[in-house]
């Protein structure tokens, strides 16, 4: 690898990627996370627009547009947040229009970051698939479309928690059905902006179920709109965490979300 400032002399923001992620050995550790989703976004991006699916569009744009910031490379954000904006709005016609943008820059992005590791990606680690179990440990159940969220909270935790993940709501209704009669689902971390079943669909689905004294929830999102936030605390949820979060953010939460179920 090359050294971090290559990085940093070619417009990446690694002072605010280190104090998100903690140092620079976790950036290089993990930057090939970030390497693998930059490319397999912009394919999945590209398909949405060619099935004219802007609802899958604008949520794949939104985790491209976090994942982006842990990382520093603030350019291509902010290109991801445009498209955000204007496929949530329907904007068919900026989107087609723009798209090229959007690719260019993600294609340099991965061309700087393969030239950082100097043509390979980092060794990456690749999450265990988890079959669907009654957890007989105490568990955090996080819930994101964004692998670098999962692994980071994983990285954060598993010394202390089994930590379980799930990459849409689909995933998590099935994990917390599993467990609903059971009592180790200890937190749910849960973000909104999600495909097949959003985020919104899982709260629906433990208020249904009246679980959430049982399987406190806090949510972590891009989204800080206030009609997003006052939908969200229509739910009793324990906190709100905005994303991007640090360690110390996250871990916050999480203790809150805990401290929720013991009292």
């Amino acid at each position: 690898m090359k050294s971090i400032s290559f990085l940093e002399e070619n417009g990446v923001d690694i002072k605010n990627s280190l104090e998100l992620l903690g140092d620079e050995a976790t950036y290089n550790e993990t930057v090939g996370e970030y390497l693998t989703g930059v490319y397999d976004k912009l394919n999945q991006l590209v398909d949405f627009l060619k099935k004219g699916d802007l609802e899958n569009y604008s949520i794949y744009v939104h985790s491209l547009k976090s994942d982006s910031k842990y990382y520093g490379f603030m350019k291509l954000a902010d290109i991801a947040y445009e498209h955000e904006m204007k496929s949530k709005a329907n904007d068919m016609g900026y989107v087609q229009s723009h798209i090229s943008d959007l690719v260019n820059e993600g294609n340099n992005t991965i061309r700087l970051l393969n030239e950082y590791v100097e043509g390979e990606k980092p060794e990456e680690k690749k999450e265990e698939k988890q079959d669907i179990v009654v957890f007989d440990k105490k568990t955090i159940l996080v819930v994101d479309d964004s692998n670098i969220v999962r692994n980071f909270v994983k990285r954060s935790f598993d010394t202390k928690y089994n930590v379980a993940s799930a990459e849409d709501g689909e995933g998590a209704i099935k994990i917390i059905e599993a467990n609903k009669d059971s009592d180790m689902i200890e937190a749910i971390l849960l973000d909104l902006n999600m495909p097949k079943v959003d985020g919104f669909g899982v709260l629906e689905y433990i208020k249904t179920n009246n679980l959430f004294k049982k399987m406190p929830v806090s949510i972590i999102s891009g989204d800080s709109s206030k009609e997003t936030i006052d939908k969200a605390f229509t739910y009793p949820i324990v906190d709100m965490l905005p994303k991007p979060f640090n360690d110390q953010n996250v871990k916050a939460v999480i203790d809150k979300t805990l401290i929720y179920k013991q009292s």
